[in-house]
C-alpha cells in the first residue's frame, strides 16, 4: 500500500521520509544501494527528490518490509520490473518484421567470419615495395649526428683543449 504523496515534482528528503515512515538514515543507506534515487541540485546542495523517486522508494521499503527481500534481491526485482521486454516474445518479431531474426544471424555470422579473418591474418611483412617511399635529404641538409659514447666524448674534449 503506498502512501498518499502529494502533487509536486521535487521533494526534500525530511518530506520523503516523513511521507513514506522512514528515518534518514535508513533512506540514506537506500541510496547508497540505489545511486539512481534523488537529484543533487548543485555541487553541496541538498538532495531532491522527484515524484517517481519517492514511489520508487515506497516500492524498496514494500520489497524489504512485506515481501522479506534483501537488498541485493530488491535490486535484482526492480531491474527485472524495469527490463525490456524479453528478445523472444511474438510482439518482437512482429515489429521487426518477417525473416528478420535469421537476417540478422547471417549478418552476425557474417561479422564473425571477418573477426576470424582479422585475427587468423599474418602480419604483413614489410618488403622494399611496400614500403611507402621516403623523401630524400637535399643535399644542403646537415649530417645526422650520432651520439658519443662516455670514453669517445672525454677523448674528443681532450683533443679540442690540447
Amino acid at each position: 500500500m503506498i502512501p498518499e504523496i502529494p502533487n509536486r515534482a521535487l521533494f526534500k528528503a525530511t518530506e520523503v521520509c516523513e511521507i513514506l515512515h522512514v528515518q534518514p538514515y535508513v533512506l540514506r543507506s537506500w541510496e547508497a544501494e540505489f545511486p539512481e534515487l534523488g537529484v543533487a541540485k548543485s555541487a553541496g546542495a541538498p538532495r531532491v527528490y522527484r515524484r517517481a523517486d519517492v514511489e520508487q522508494v515506497a516500492r524498496i521499503k514494500h520489497l524489504l518490509l512485506v515481501e522479506g527481500l534483501t537488498l541485493a534481491g530488491a535490486r535484482r526485482r526492480l531491474e527485472e520490473e524495469a527490463s525490456p521486454v524479453a528478445p523472444d516474445a511474438p510482439v518482437l518479431d512482429e515489429l521487426m518484421g518477417r525473416h528478420a531474426r535469421e537476417r540478422l544471424t547471417e549478418v552476425k555470422r557474417g561479422l564473425q567470419s571477418i573477426l576470424d579473418l582479422l585475427a587468423g591474418a599474418p602480419v604483413a611483412a614489410v618488403t622494399r615495395e611496400s614500403r611507402p617511399a621516403v623523401a630524400k635529404r637535399s643535399s644542403g641538409a646537415a649530417p645526422k649526428r650520432r651520439k658519443l659514447s662516455a670514453s669517445a666524448a672525454r677523448t674528443k674534449v681532450r683533443r679540442r683543449h690540447a
